[in-house]
């Protein structure tokens, strides 16, 4: 039960999408595309079992990408639940490996969303400095579309010039 209730949250959060665009200076580029996502749920830490942690979840989560980014995604997702029907949060960091509109290499996700009654929240943004390969400086923001059980991305970001 802990389980399915977590992944519900976990599902509204992650179909809040993102507010906010743009860096100031930066010529923003815009990638979008479908998703699949696999959630697996994952044991707690042995102190995190027991009293007072029985709202609490761990999953493991892996994407594959496609569209304007062509990508596969490993990562880990902490969630919590409050007594309060509709709040609770979660955090998630995801290495994602593969090309963004062409240019190859990996970076890194942060996810932090939340929800208060049912009003929700998320923010997902590239881990600054964790570019790798062509796709070094790497900066920006996702968010996470689900229309029909389907997911999708709008990832704007922005990347120093090619060499």
């Amino acid at each position: 039960m802990k389980n399915a209730v977590t992944a519900l949250v976990v599902a509204s959060l992650l179909s809040a999408g993102l507010e906010g665009a743009g860096r100031k200076g930066k010529t923003m580029i815009q990638a979008r595309g479908p998703f699949q996502v696999v959630l697996a749920p994952q044991p707690l830490h042995t102190e995190m079992q027991g009293a007072g942690f029985e709202k609490v979840g761990r999953m493991s989560l892996d994407k594959a990408f496609q569209g304007d980014l062509e990508a596969t995604s490993r990562g880990e997702m902490l969630s919590a639940l409050s007594d309060v029907k509709g709040s609770g949060g979660y955090v998630a960091i995801e290495r994602v490996e593969g090309t963004l509109k062409g240019r190859k290499g990996s970076f890194v996700l942060q996810h932090s969303g939340s929800m208060a009654r049912g009003a929700q929240s998320l923010t997902i943004t590239v881990v600054p400095d964790s570019g790798t390969g062509q796709l070094v400086g790497l900066e920006g923001r996702m968010a996470i579309l689900v229309d029909a059980g389907k997911h999708s991305y709008d990832f704007e970001y922005s990347l120093p010039e090619s060499p």
